[in-house]
């Protein structure tokens, strides 16, 4: 059947391009043509291959008092001054999952995402000090996820991921459609968003699985020096429990790097230049970093699966030995922050649901959202409600409403100073900010 299809395919593609070359290349043969395009055919039908993906679109509006204020907060794409029409993204997954068979099997996956978010997916940093929608591109290209998986037959089957791969940390993940909510969390912010390296995972019965990985660093594809300090690494570790019955998961993940981690906070340095997390090892010297998160998810069964709870919480802190620092946050030796969030949803019926979600995020300094010497030494104390209504209208149809309110310590920023590219002490508020959007999602 395959040889057949191959056949005819081919045939139908040979007829169009002799008809295509005959005028331009009349001494170009029918045989000749055939034979360079069986030269070049590629079977693209391999057997247990998977294509899916969705397309992810909306409308946002931020009811800033300041045309030029910015949440500082909120991820890129979430905070465009007034109102936007967004590409958020097109997805695109690429798989051959290995199966549930404990025998010696491979396969791989890959992830690329094309839209608005994409351009802060590359780097959350982008346009953190200048409040404009210069940075909105639906044009850019992020490789979220490539990667080869292995299963070696020992015990219940140990797994590994071999390439780049999303992060273990956090409730929420990158695919919008796939959380409760349209904007990004508070906390998902903080978290890692990929590494580069080897993650192995392990399930020990049906309640309890481990993962444990190698890495460069957190959203990098070097190692986690972000200077001329030395090399790096990161070493990441998972134990996630699995009520009876499978209707509760508690998850407990942590990463150690050894050295400051790249693009991690939503931060730029008072230079210009990107801030790795806790604004640390600007130009060399050595540190660490440690996260800790915990997160659960709980459906209760007298509910019949319309309701669900759902937490997520992280502390983390990081430490320099940098004597060419440029802000007080890097000449004081690092940032510690902390956070706590709560996730409920209740699906009415088949087509509606209503989510909700509260955080909270605290730190020592700013270190997290900002660079400035205004500020430095300051506590972070920052809040977020978000509330989204949801509606599946069809088959692989999904329309979500959402409002938020931001709030809190230095929660919104003015803007730079045009004659100095700083900024001043005026440039913060403490909000409220208020958010309305829409998003339109067509998966397949």
């Amino acid at each position: 059947m395959k040889k057949q299809i191959s056949t005819i395919m081919t045939a139908a593609l040979v007829a169009f391009v002799a008809t295509s070359m005959a005028d331009s290349t009349p001494e170009a043969s029918a045989q000749d043509t055939k034979k360079m395009v069986q030269n070049n055919f590629v079977e693209t039908a391999q057997k247990g291959i998977k294509l899916s993906g969705y397309v992810d679109a909306g409308y946002s509006y931020n009811f800033n008092s300041n045309k030029q204020q910015n949440v500082v907060p909120r991820f890129g794409s979430d905070r465009a001054n007034a109102g936007d029409f967004n590409l958020y993204a097109v997805k695109i997954a690429l798989e051959k999952a290995m199966t549930s068979e404990n025998k010696a099997q491979a396969g791989f996956r890959t992830d690329v995402m094309i839209g608005e978010d994409a351009t802060y997916l590359i780097d959350r940093t982008t346009d953190s000090t200048r409040s404009s929608n210069d940075d909105q591109n639906s044009n850019a290209l992020f490789l979220e996820q490539a990667y080869v998986a292995i299963r070696a037959p020992v015990g219940n089957g140990w797994d590994f991921k071999v390439g780049k791969f999303v992060s273990i940390l956090g409730y929420e993940v990158i695919e919008r459609p796939a959380n409760m909510n349209v904007t990004y969390g508070l906390l998902w912010q903080q978290f890692p968003l990929y590494y580069t390296g080897v993650l192995s995972s392990y399930r020990f019965d049906d309640y309890i699985d481990a993962k444990i990985g190698v890495v460069n660093g957190s959203n990098s594809d070097n190692n986690t020096t972000t200077g001329l300090g030395g090399d790096g690494c990161a070493v990441l570790a998972a134990l996630n429990v699995t009520a009876p019955g499978g209707n509760a998961n508690w998850s407990n993940n942590f990463q150690w790097s050894t050295n400051s981690e790249n693009n991690s906070s939503d931060a730029t340095q008072s230079n210009g230049n990107s801030a790795p997390v806790g604004l640390l090892n600007e130009t060399s010297g050595s540190g660490y970093v440690f996260i800790y998160n915990s997160w659960g998810n709980w459906a209760p069964k007298f509910a019949d699966d319309k309701l669900l709870f759902a937490f997520n919480a992280v502390l983390g802190t990081a430490n320099s030995n940098d004597a060419n620092a440029s802000n007080s946050v890097m000449e004081s030796g690092g940032t510690t922050w902390y956070g706590a969030g709560a996730y409920a949803k209740y699906q009415f019926n088949d087509w509606f649901s209503l989510a909700s979600r509260g955080e909270y995020l605290g730190g020592n300094n700013l270190g997290k959202i900002s660079s400035t010497q205004f500020y430095a030494n300051g506590g972070m104390s920052l809040w977020e409600y978000t509330l989204t209504a949801g509606f599946n209208v069809i088959d692989n149809l999904l329309i979500r409403a959402e409002y938020r309110m931001d709030w809190g310590r230095n929660s919104t920023q003015a803007g730079v100073n045009p004659n100095t590219g700083l900024l001043s002490s005026s440039s913060f508020g403490s909000g409220p900010s208020y958010y309305a959007g829409a998003e339109i999602v067509y998966s397949f």
